[in-house]
């Protein structure tokens, strides 16, 4: 069973700090329950997985309609998010959390948080979103933003030409942003 944690800086986000069931054929761990997160019915969800060298920045990326689970089963990344939410109280706030192999944590991310990982090391990321996937509801920001000053720990990494491309906060009409 998963110790569930709520965020001290961005409301909404939540951390499972899961549970590893170790013998001498291996380990057992429960990774994700729908009960977990009650504020989502999970009845509609797509699982994905990325695979990333170390290095490789992705992100930020939020959505209107979607959440996501994040939970990284090999390497180790950090795990940069935004809240974007101009209704929410943490407006403005943002947090980093090391993830994986020697922190097994997954990281409940509430529609309209910006979320994106650096891989720190040669990484696997799965995430289970709530709602298939949808090119209408893709936004991003640009990933060192000094406005949401995210703090990465890393300078020069290698982006997409899609990440690349993503503008500053300032750049984004209101009406392109979260309530």
């Amino acid at each position: 069973m998963a110790v569930l944690m709520e965020s001290g800086q961005i409301v909404g986000v939540k951390f499972a700090q899961l549970e590893a069931f170790v013998d001498p054929r291996g380990r057992f761990m429960e990774t994700f329950r729908k009960e977990w997160f009650p504020e989502r019915t999970w009845d509609v969800f797509q699982a994905n997985r990325s695979d990333s060298r170390a290095g490789v920045l992705r992100g930020l990326h939020y959505h209107f309609h979607q959440v996501d689970y994040w939970y990284a089963p090999v390497g180790r990344v950090r795990v940069g998010l935004a809240d974007l939410r101009r209704s929410s109280p943490t407006y403005g706030a943002s947090q980093v959390l090391e993830i994986g192999e020697h922190n097994a944590v997954g990281v409940f991310i509430p529609c309209g948080v910006a979320h994106g990982f650096v891989a720190l090391t040669d990484a696997t990321l799965t995430y289970l979103v709530d709602q298939y996937y949808h090119p209408r509801d893709e936004h991003g920001v640009l990933w060192n933003d000094p406005t949401r000053a995210v703090p990465w720990g890393i300078s020069e990494p290698i982006l997409s030409e899609r990440d690349r491309q993503l503008p500053p906060l300032d750049a984004i009409q209101p009406i392109n942003l979260p309530q």
